[in-house]
């Protein structure tokens, strides 16, 4: 099974912690947000390894909008 990890508001990503094949434990940080000059670490929900990264540093993104898969 695998974890979606959305962004939780409308946010820039400033820096993905992450690579792809990385494995993560739940808590980690894996993509950082910034909204309103706030970083706003967006945290894994379990372990396992990052199989997509769907975002890059710049883009903007909505709430709801997919930003990693950790299966």
């Amino acid at each position: 099974m695998s974890e979606r990890i959305e962004a939780e508001l409308v946010a820039s990503v400033r820096e993905i912690r992450v690579s792809e094949g990385d494995l993560v434990r739940a808590g980690d940080a894996v993509v950082i947000l910034e909204a309103s000059k706030l970083e706003i670490p967006v945290l894994a929900g379990t372990s396992g390894t990052v199989s997509e990264i769907d975002v890059a540093p710049g883009d903007a993104v909505e709430e709801g909008d997919l930003l990693a898969v950790i299966a």
